[in-house]
């Protein structure tokens, strides 16, 4: 059955549109360019920020005394509307003009230098100068956190980061403060961010169209850690950064840089220049066995794969009752961290605490991750430097690299081999699929010949599977996005659902949609390109199953010894405690 349409003219034309459509949407269908700042369709994630509160996108409908707001104006029958107006025009640019009266005068020293959205719409609407000089806002900016700073002087009560900290993530963090002029958005009674209950996902900074909103920023002490000569620095890059840091030097998303991100690497001086990769199949090597123990001997079930530090902060504060089914496993750049501090230092003759461990991830919650005290080997961080995917961009064009001319490397031995299961980390699903690869040939004794199990793939917020282990049923349970992991979770807590395995990370899309990526603007198709591409990455890869890396498998024989043994427990695996929720 056809949907309701109605008749309407947008600048003299006329178009059939659907009756409960915007005057935006149908704008965007029809190719008509109408600015936006305020404005946030999440459609992938059923979200939509609805504040209308910057008033850029104003139109004029024939009829009407005041313009009206294209993201939030319903179409009506016979509505004439004209979109390039000159009253319309004028109002747009009067609107920018507000908030840039009362907005800080330091483009060239802002974090979001370049790829701001007011600063991109001030200039596409020809705004040279600052008409309005007046009385101007000032917060300090909160600097408590390890993961996020705040500047509220920099927001513009655009509420994206509110719609996506309560509607998507349903974390109920971020909310708007005072009245009028002194209007802000941040946590109940303007606490610092370390004080509340916030997870770190970093999906906030992601949808700021400002710098009120953006990560802690660790590449200049990257930078003096190479710098430092008494200090041998190793670097490990996160599967799902391969397939976005083109985007930062004009590739299409989904380009696949794994090459030339060694190479990158090698240039800027690392002494080590590892994958992450690798410490994704170590983790398959004591997660699965996790698994298979519990199910061998009654443990606690579900079991909850543990490499997300966002979802593990979520659940701690969220679902305490449920801390008992995470699986203890570190996630893969903190064991990585714990073994190069110990096998590596060992076997290249270097004194751990001359190691410097510099993690490249596509997460803002990995800075905060690296600082957890039970994460930590004799009071010394596993990982001492996380920067994102945005921030080793920058490095990169510090450095004057031609990134996209840069010819393919290769990362050092010893821990720089993978397999195609660790590469499916970096997406929603990966992390369990490489369980299960390595789990089913464990649990049956026989090679498993199809390693693909698409029917875990996809980018639906809550996906359910089950696979047959010789004869046993196996239930599976995927959740991504933190709104989707409270359903999932409050099902399994109150019994409505009995799975034996999940999956969960606090990101849309998993890894390649981080907080840590480069900006996608809400554009589904991006993250669609990034987790395409993690699955080709696999495909193409020699070794598909994390038990068979060789460089995994001596680890084990010469350090290790086995998985869930005295040494794995003590150096690859941890614990978690019951946080306030505020």
């Amino acid at each position: 059955m056809s949907k309701e349409t109605v008749s309407i003219i947008i600048n003299g034309e006329d178009y059939q549109v659907p009756k409960d459509s915007t005057i935006l949407d149908v704008a965007k269908e029809a190719r008509i360019h109408i600015p936006t700042l305020c404005h946030l369709d999440l459609h992938n994630l059923k979200a939509v920020n609805k504040a209308a509160s910057c008033r850029v996108c104003m139109v004029e409908v024939e009829g009407r005394n005041n313009l009206a707001p294209a993201c939030v104006t319903k179409v009506t029958e016979g509505m004439n509307i004209k979109t390039d107006s000159i009253k319309s025009i004028k109002a747009r640019r009067m609107a920018v003009e507000l908030l840039l009266s009362n907005h800080p005068n330091e483009c060239f020293t802002c974090p979001k230098n370049l790829d701001c959205e007011l600063q991109s719409l001030a200039k596409n609407l020809g705004i040279t100068r600052i008409k309005f000089d007046g009385e101007r806002k000032e917060y300090a900016k909160d600097t408590s956190s390890s993961s996020i700073v705040k500047d509220p002087s920099k927001c513009i009560m655009c509420r994206r980061c509110e719609t996506m900290c309560n509607d998507v993530q349903t974390c109920g963090i971020l909310s708007g403060l005072d009245r009028g002029f002194d209007a802000i958005v941040g946590p109940a009674f303007n606490l610092p961010m370390k004080d509340t209950s916030c997870t770190y996902c970093g999906q906030c900074v992601a949808v700021c169209p400002t710098a009120a909103l953006t990560e802690v920023n660790a590449t200049d002490k990257v930078w003096s850690a190479i710098e430092d000569k008494d200090k041998y620095v190793v670097a490990q890059i996160a599967p799902a950064i391969r397939v976005a840091l083109g985007e930062e030097f004009g590739m299409a998303p989904g380009t696949i840089v794994t090459g030339k991100i060694a190479t990158a690497m090698k240039r800027m001086g690392f002494d080590g220049v590892f994958d992450t990769d690798f410490a994704a199949d170590l983790t398959i090597m004591e997660e699965a066995s996790e698994l298979i123990h519990r199910l061998e001997n009654n443990g606690t079930l579900p079991m909850l794969t543990s490499c997300c530090p966002a979802w593990v902060k979520f659940i701690e504060h969220q679902f305490p009752e449920l801390l008992d089914i995470p699986s203890s496993c570190k996630s893969p750049h903190i064991m990585f961290g714990a073994i190069a501090k110990t096998y590596y230092a060992e076997k290249i003759g270097v004194d751990p605490d001359k190691i410097v461990v510099v993690s490249v991830m596509p997460c803002i919650a990995k800075k905060a991750e690296a600082e957890r005290p039970e994460l930590t080997k004799d009071e010394a961080n596993n990982v001492d430097l996380v920067v994102t995917t945005r921030e080793f961009a920058t490095m990169i064009k510090e450095a004057g690299m031609d990134f996209p001319n840069l010819p393919d490397g290769e990362f050092d031995k010893l821990m720089g081999e993978s397999t195609g299961a660790s590469v499916i980390f970096g997406t929603t699903g990966g992390v369990i699929e490489a369980a299960l690869r390595t789990a089913y040939e464990w649990a049956t004794g026989e090679t498993l010949e199809k390693v693909d199990f698409k029917q875990l793939r996809g980018l639906d917020g809550i996906r359910e599977a089950s696979v047959d282990l010789k004869g046993k049923e196996l239930k599976i349970g995927i959740a991504h996005g933190l709104g989707n992991a409270r359903r999932l979770l409050e099902d399994i807590r109150d019994g409505k659902s009995h799975y034996h395995a999940i999956e969960i990370m606090a990101c849309p899309g998993g890894c390649v949609g981080g907080g840590g990526q480069p900006y996608h603007h809400g554009d589904a198709s991006i993250v669609e390109a990034r987790h395409k591409a993690i699955y080709e990455e696999d495909a193409g890869k020699k070794l598909r199953k994390s038990h068979e890396n060789p460089e995994i498998i001596k680890l084990y024989d010469e350090f290790l010894g086995k998985p869930l043994g005295h040494k794995s427990h003590d150096l690859l695996h941890t614990h978690y405690e019951k946080r306030d929720r505020i």
